[in-house]
């Protein structure tokens, strides 16, 4: 989702830097909700301790730990990899175009 809303900021005539750090921006809010939703719907399985909570703890923790990570992953790693690998691909088709 990020990358697409990234390629339509460019779409628009925005620099390859400028259309990162305003489309993270724009982008942070609803994936931090999503997360934060799901996540807070799994703390009772986090912090249960009747029947069946030893199945139950190991799978929330996994769940958490998962949301957590592709979280910070979404906001942070992938528009440093979109913002390098487009740079790279632009100087490259300089490169290419002169003589």
């Amino acid at each position: 989702m990020l990358v697409s809303f990234l390629n339509e900021q460019r779409e628009k005539g925005l620099a390859v830097r400028e259309a990162v750090i305003r489309g993270t921006a724009l982008r942070m809010r609803p994936v931090m909700m999503t997360a934060s939703v799901a996540i807070l719907g799994l703390v009772p399985m986090l912090l249960s301790s009747g029947v069946g909570a030893e199945t139950q703890r190991p799978l929330a923790t996994v769940v958490v730990g998962g949301l957590i990570t592709s979280t910070l992953l979404t906001l942070v790693l992938l528009p440093v990899l979109y913002d390098w690998i487009e740079e790279r691909a632009a100087r490259r088709l300089v490169r290419e175009n002169t003589p």
